[in-house]
C-alpha cells in the first residue's frame, strides 16, 4: 500500500485536496492529512469557505520515512501561509532529497520555490504565480501536468484527474475502476 502525505492548512482549495484524496484512497493508498495544528482545517470552495477536513497529524508528528509521496494542494491562502513555516519547507526539501514524488497543484508550487527546488526544473502552476516560479529558476510551461524528475505540478482544479493520475503512475499504482 502506498502512503501519501498531504500538507495543508485553512484556505486549501477544496477540490484540490478532496478529489485527489478520494481518488488515491479508492485506489488503495493510505492518505494522511498533516497541518500546523490538530483539529480541522477549512477548505476554500471557489469564492467562499467550503468544507472542513480533520487533521490526522501535526507536522511535528510526521516522519518522511513513513510516506511514499507528498501532495500539496493549492488555493491562494493555503500555500501562502505554509511557505512561511520552516517545518513545511524543511519537509518539502526532505521529500525532494529522498527522491520521493512531490505533487503540487495551483498555487502550491510556491512551496517548491520557497524550498529552492526549482532551479533548472520544468513546472507549471496557477497563472498568477508563474513569474514567481520563473524567478526561482524554473522553466514554466502551460499544460495540465508537468513532470520533472520527482516533481509533478499542475495548474488548476480542472487538471486534477491528470495530476492525480501522474502521481499514481509515479507510485506504480493502478487506476481504480
Amino acid at each position: 500500500m502506498q502512503r501519501v502525505l498531504f500538507i495543508a492548512t485553512d484556505g486549501f482549495e477544496q477540490s484540490e485536496l478532496m478529489q485527489p484524496r478520494d481518488i488515491l484512497t479508492k485506489a488503495g493508498a493510505e492518505v494522511t492529512i498533516a497541518s500546523l495544528e490538530m483539529g480541522e482545517i477549512r477548505g476554500w470552495d471557489q469564492k467562499d469557505w467550503g468544507k472542513s477536513v480533520s487533521v490526522d497529524k501535526t507536522l511535528g508528528d510526521v516522519s518522511i520515512e513513513d510516506y511514499d509521496a507528498l501532495l500539496l494542494p493549492g488555493g491562494q491562502m493555503n500555500p501562502d501561509i505554509l511557505r512561511m513555516e520552516s517545518k513545511v519547507i524543511d519537509m518539502v526539501r526532505a521529500f525532494d532529497a529522498a527522491g520521493k514524488p512531490i505533487a503540487a497543484i495551483c498555487h502550491a508550487p510556491w512551496l517548491l520555490a520557497e524550498a529552492d527546488l526549482l532551479e533548472g526544473r520544468t513546472v507549471t502552476g496557477w497563472p498568477s504565480i508563474r513569474t514567481d516560479l520563473a524567478n526561482a529558476g524554473a522553466a514554466v510551461v502551460d499544460r495540465e501536468v508537468a513532470i520533472d524528475g520527482n516533481l509533478i505540478t499542475s495548474r488548476k482544479p480542472e487538471d486534477i484527474p491528470a495530476f492525480t493520475e501522474a502521481l499514481m503512475a509515479a507510485l506504480n499504482m493502478e487506476k481504480s475502476a
